[in-house]
């Protein structure tokens, strides 16, 4: 197992995730408590030490469920990450109880990470309000050594990102990011990355394989990559990716199955760097699959001039563009930042006038693909 370091601790640069793990009959809300027992074994015995699970994962049961599978095993053989719910704005008054009942469903005794969970448009200004004590109680909590360290997830856009820095980035000692070879231009996840370089703060990964979509690529996108490294699956080039990250400590993968944890303990048992054939092969993939589905806006912004509604265009168009990479049924990034504009600024507002396409220099159907994006919300 590969390491890194992070603060005289020696972490597995694979993490567990227990977003995804197997269930009972497909039940969500059922996770399979022997397949995860015998996952958590495999794990430990290869030397993966981080484990991750959050308030909402599997409806509520993933802490309990992975709370059994580690107390099985020497509370000093792993590192246990939690987060607060905070996406759900009507947790914000709840930061003690909540925390309390996580301690209680996992039987952890503390965390060694803890995290504002999803910092994003929709939550900034509630996480940042004073009001909520959250802040102060997340850092009582670690001065009495409950948490051990403090730290966010993000899935919300660079100033969103910025703006949270600004506020609590002194008390934050990590990051996790969704990062991918697909994400690492289309979402902005280099400028993220470069980001917390400058402030000197370490990056998690999540969605290394977005979804399992970079895992269960196309024959003829499986092939361009075969062509240098017939020997690595499509899931093994992602984290080969991530791995070539020098800021990143730990990268959390959602593992289903225990045929999924095997590869991915192989994958990180060693490191083979991605050499520039390797890269090359990565970006025609990148392109076939941002290709298919997107717009080509370049963000020029000479439709917003010309838009009645005064829409904000080329943010709704790389909303747009995320959703339909997601699988086009909207996604949940898109459809949590739309919820955050006003009524008469959102996709469905436009009323169709054609000002904008007329001026645009990539010929896009902006009238045509926001009423797309409105419908895709709305289903």
């Amino acid at each position: 197992m590969l390491y890194r370091d992070f603060r005289g601790l020696s972490l597995s640069r694979l993490g567990f995730g227990a977003m995804r793990l197997p269930c009972v009959d497909g039940s969500d809300s059922e996770p399979d408590q022997a397949a995860v027992d015998q996952m958590v074994d495999y794990a430990l015995e290869q030397g993966v030490n981080y484990f991750d699970t959050a308030w909402g994962y599997h409806g509520g049961q993933s802490e309990v469920v992975l709370g059994r599978a580690l107390a099985r095993h020497p509370r000093n053989s792993y590192y246990l990450a939690d987060k607060f719910p905070g996406y759900d704005l009507a947790n914000m008054g709840k930061v003690e109880e909540i925390f309390e009942e996580q301690l209680r469903k996992t039987g952890a005794g503390h965390f060694d990470f803890y995290l504002f969970h999803n910092v994003c448009e929709k939550n900034v200004d509630e996480y940042l309000n004073p009001a909520h004590g959250i802040l102060d109680y997340l850092l009582a909590q670690k001065a009495a050594g409950r948490i051990r360290h403090l730290g966010f997830s993000a899935h919300g856009d660079l100033p969103c990102l910025t703006r949270f820095l600004d506020a609590y980035g002194e008390h934050m000692e990590f990051c996790q990011l969704q990062i991918n070879y697909l994400d690492w231009e289309f979402q902005n996840a280099r400028a993220k990355v470069e980001l917390l370089a400058e402030r000197g703060i370490p990056v998690w990964v999540m969605e290394p394989v977005r979804g399992g979509k970079l895992a269960r690529l196309s024959p003829r996108n499986a092939a361009i990559l075969a062509e240098t490294r017939p020997d690595e699956t499509p899931a093994a080039w992602a984290f080969r990716f991530v791995q070539g990250i020098p800021e990143v400590v730990v990268t959390l993968s959602g593992m289903s199955d225990f045929e999924q944890l095997r590869q991915n303990v192989a994958t990180f048992s060693e490191e083979r760097p991605l050499g520039e054939q390797d890269r090359a092969a990565l970006a025609r993939v990148t392109a076939n699959l941002l290709g298919r589905h997107t717009v080509p806006c370049t963000a020029c912004r000479y439709c917003t001039d010309h838009c009645p509604m005064g829409l904000d265009i080329p943010k709704l168009l790389e909303l747009y563009n995320e959703a339909m990479v997601t699988g086009g049924d909207g996604g949940f990034i898109p459809a949590m930042y739309v919820g955050t504009l006003p009524e008469d600024k959102r996709p469905g507002a436009c009323i169709g006038c054609g000002s904008c396409a007329a001026v645009c220099p990539q010929q896009i159907d902006i009238p045509g693909t926001l009423a797309d994006f409105a419908a895709r919300l709305a289903g």
